[in-house]
């Protein structure tokens, strides 16, 4: 994964300059400064078109933040550092992307000094380092990335002494970088190169660029987690002499992603680049309608709440990282595929199924905070106002929910996207439905009957007699004796079904208890549904109320599709 951070001073002026170089870089990630614009005036078309989600904060002829996510959009999780409402300026935007908390910050100049710039550049700082101390303690990997206006030390500055009373190389401004440090963070750039000066700035004054005279000013800062992944780190230095060029080069770092790595060699058919994906899917099928999205609600709303920081707060301090990382997700989702219609599909916690009552061990030992249990009651009433449905009703899972929507609608001849991490979904992929698996990463796989096969050696149709005999985990299902994945597989190609592998005279001792796995593992095609009917989405609704839950960003997203044509 790799973050960089660019001062582009004027993002409209220097555009061609910063598409040129996310073609040539291919950062996954990109925090901006000096954005130079109001929020109206980013040129937001030509961003999408190189492949980025953004999430920014302008400001008319000053300041200006961004975050720019490669073929996703960033979860936003504050704009503004906490500790001054009265401070308007447009510095600090926050985001969780691949799992990582990122942040692109733009620290005052605080020139002249001494001053009121001076005084408010320390302030500045010192609410920095608040919220820093908040993020470390969190425990997650949290890259705070941008231009600090400070020059750690005299080796990070060509030998000069002009600067001497500048804000920049100020004892105060150097002690508000070391206290964030002494909290724990790590500078990746001098961490990779504790010998080379690593310039980030050089003035247009005085051929600075010519002579190398320059300052390092932008900083990449790694939480624990994050700098325990750091692989490299550097500064695209040759940005800043092309034509036109910002007085900042690019610095970046790159953190080790393991899973990615495997899932690249597992044969796992990844999420196409945004653009490509509709033009093949619309080339490779003729749909009688546009498919039916239905989703794991409990799924992506325990997803979202364990991979998103509980510093996300609404109306009345109360968390809200399930509820905001569920509804991104929602929106990729409608953006990314033409749909007819959605369905959120929800478990019941305070009422048992046929499975709970027939297997007392079922699921057992599974605990929510509260926070997360107050959030699953939220998401419902979001759904609703987005002009989607739900589905939920006692006795029964989202699972279940999941399959009864995908029969109906093959009944009618439809197609069908299931959203959900839960690999039991396997068995619903057919010709017509289509798991969306999520991947660490923030990718998609797209699992078909060809998919299961590849990862499991069974076909779709098999997957609940696999489960009885590899057993789940998770379920607390234990499976038959001695019997793994390999071993369950290789009995379903022998054998064809579970109750012909019992037929043959197979685990004679487990027969009834593997039936039973077998019946706990298999989804309920007649659960009760809503209506299947075409919806038009509501985002004015779902806006107000986000608003009223204090998610002023999430907000401004649905605001911007009502805009652009929906109700």
């Amino acid at each position: 994964m790799k973050i960089a951070t660019f001062n582009i001073n004027n993002i409209n002026k220097r555009l061609a300059n910063l598409l040129e170089w996310l073609r040539a870089s291919t950062p996954d990630v990109v925090c901006l400064q000096e954005l130079k614009v109001a929020d109206s005036q980013l040129p937001k078309a030509a961003i999408e078109n190189a492949g980025y989600g953004a999430a920014w904060l302008g400001e008319k002829s000053w300041n200006g933040v961004a975050i720019l996510a490669r073929d996703c959009e960033p979860i936003v999780t504050r704009t503004g550092l906490p500790g001054d409402p009265a401070d308007t300026q447009s510095r600090y935007i926050e985001a969780a992307i691949n799992g990582v908390i990122i942040a692109s910050l733009y620290a005052p100049n605080g020139n002249p000094q001494p001053g009121p710039k001076f005084a408010y550049k320390l302030a500045w700082l010192r609410r920095l380092a608040t919220h820093a101390a908040t993020l470390y303690a969190a425990g997650v990997p949290v890259v705070l990335a941008g231009d600090y206006n400070i020059v750690p030390t005299d080796f990070d500055i060509y030998p000069i002494r002009s600067y001497a009373n500048n804000a920049l190389v100020q004892p105060q401004s150097r002690a508000a970088f070391q206290q964030i440090l002494q909290q724990g963070w790590l500078d990746a750039i001098r961490a990779r190169h504790p010998d080379a000066p690593m310039y980030t700035f050089w003035d247009y004054m005085r051929n600075r660029w010519q002579r190398d005279s320059g300052l390092r000013l932008d900083h990449l800062l790694l939480s624990a987690q994050a700098a325990e992944r750091l692989v490299n780190a550097g500064v695209d230095r040759e940005v800043r002499g092309n034509d036109g060029a910002s007085d900042h080069a690019p610095a970046w770092i790159a953190l080790r992603d393991r899973t990615r790595r495997q899932r690249r060699s597992s044969g796992a058919k990844l999420k196409a680049p945004r653009g490509e994906r509709r033009k093949t899917d619309s080339a490779k099928t003729s749909l009688p309608r546009r498919p039916l999205l239905v989703i794991d609600g409990d799924n992506f709303a325990h997803r979202a709440y364990h991979a998103l920081p509980k510093t996300i707060l609404g109306r009345g301090g109360k968390p809200s990282g399930a509820v905001l990382g569920f509804a991104n997700f929602l929106l990729r989702l409608y953006r990314d595929e033409q749909l007819r219609a959605i369905i959120v599909a929800w478990d019941t916690l305070e009422a048992p199924t046929y499975r709970h009552k027939e297997f007392p061990a079922y699921q057992s030992g599974r605990e929510f905070d509260d926070a997360l249990v107050e959030q699953l009651k939220a998401l419902p009433k979001f759904v609703t106002a987005c002009g989607f449905v739900n589905a939920k009703a006692r006795g029964y899972e989202a699972d279940d929910f999941l399959a009864a929507a995908a029969a109906a609608e093959e009944r009618c001849g439809g197609t069908v996207l299931i959203a959900s991490g839960d690999r039991d979904t396997f068995q619903l992929a057919s010709d017509k439905t289509t798991v969306l698996f999520p991947l660490r990463g923030g990718e998609i796989a797209r699992i078909g009957p060809a998919e299961v096969r590849a990862r499991y050696g069974v076909d779709p149709q098999q997957v609940p007699d696999f489960i009885a005999l590899r057993g789940d985990p998770s379920d607390k299902l234990p499976g038959a004796p001695g019997v793994g994945a390999l071993g369950a597989a290789e009995l379903l190609r022998k054998y064809g079904t579970l109750e012909a592998v019992l037929n043959a005279g197979r685990f004679p001792g487990q027969a009834e208890k593997l039936r039973l796995y077998r019946r706990i593992a298999a989804m309920n095609p007649n659960a009760p549904l809503p209506s299947l009917a075409t919806q038009t989405p509501t985002w004015r609704k779902a806006a107000a109320l986000a608003r009223r839950w204090d998610l002023n960003q999430l907000a401004s997203r649905l605001e911007e599709m009502t805009a652009n044509g929906a109700r």
